[in-house]
């Protein structure tokens, strides 16, 4: 099968397309034919060794052998193994794949928990059908962490959200999510994305190239940082007495019943992905370049098909 290899730390061009063994699913475990991945800021963290962490985890000189990385996949079920019941072969799914295996032709998940772990590394669920694989693909990631962090800031109806990173992956999930739970919603962003964040429900929003969100007078429920860069104690001054502040750290675990969660926002389209832009695997290198420039809106695909 063709996989895109990390063969060191480094700049996009790291990235390079190799021949490998196709992977057989254990008996937990069910092959997915993948269709679509993305290009996520997660996966070009993990190129650029960026946190220090990425070392630990992959590997501290280069990363470990044949690394393939990609956070999210969308395929199709082609094998599954003897201990899985909820999924057979032709299933159309999509979900998470545990931190990398995504950028491949095929790929092994689990079907079920592993015997003796009780744990899943990914999980997945069956892609609703409205959906394409592409559209499917850019999902999981960013709505699960926008939704762990709402959780986070307990969101309840009524409230005012912040939302700083508007037009990004997360961002434009949290719209969404903050919407549904029935919270008013600003958004901040800058001027060329004003009409994509309101077109998602955004109730307000402010250009942060001609204003300084964190000097307003408005004081808000929660304050929402999707792209971890304004200062904390800057955000905290335009927060209620009893305000939230959250920035993607310390989340609790992502649960198979938040991308069940998530499937059925999608299925009655309260929930819709924002596609920026769609690369083949092939063009891996371009692809990850133009997340490294961070203009990108809402999400990159992968097409594998």
């Amino acid at each position: 099968m063709r996989a895109v290899i990390c063969t060191r730390y480094g700049p996009p061009e790291v990235l390079q397309i190799k021949e490998l063994e196709k992977p057989m699913p254990k008996d937990h475990e069910v092959l997915i034919k993948v269709s679509a991945a993305t290009a996520h800021i997660g996966d070009t963290r993990i190129r650029k060794a960026d946190p220090f962490l990425v070392r630990i985890v992959f590997g501290m000189l280069n990363p470990r052998k044949n690394l393939i990385l990609g956070l999210e996949i969308s395929g199709v079920i082609e094998a599954v193994g003897k201990d899985v019941q909820q999924f057979k072969a032709g299933d159309e799914v999509f979900g998470l794949t545990g931190f990398s295996g995504g950028y491949a032709e095929y790929i092994c998940l689990p079907g079920t928990v592993e015997p003796g772990t009780g744990q899943k590394k990914g999980m997945i669920a069956r892609k609703p059908a409205h959906l394409s694989h592409e559209e499917a693909a850019v999902v999981p990631s960013g709505a699960l962490t926008a939704l762990k962090n709402l959780q986070k800031a307990q969101i309840r109806a009524g409230q005012h959200i912040l939302i700083h990173g508007a037009s990004g992956s997360l961002g434009t999930y949290a719209i969404q999510l903050a919407k549904d739970y029935g919270a008013e919603v600003t958004a901040v962003c800058s001027r060329s994305n004003i009409e994509l964040v309101r077109s998602l429900g955004a109730d307000r929003v402010i250009d942060y190239t001609a204003e300084d969100f964190t000097a307003s007078d408005t004081r808000y429920d929660i304050v929402y940082d999707a792209v971890i860069k304004a200062k904390p104690a800057q955000c905290r001054k335009i927060l209620k007495p009893n305000g939230v502040f959250v920035n993607n750290s310390r989340l609790s675990k992502m649960e198979e019943a938040d991308l069940l969660f998530v499937k059925g926002l999608l299925e009655e389209n309260k929930l819709k992905p924002v596609i920026d832009r769609t690369y083949r695997l092939e063009d891996i290198v371009e692809a990850h370049r133009y997340v490294d420039t961070g203009r990108k809106k809402g999400n990159v695909a992968l097409t594998l098909g």
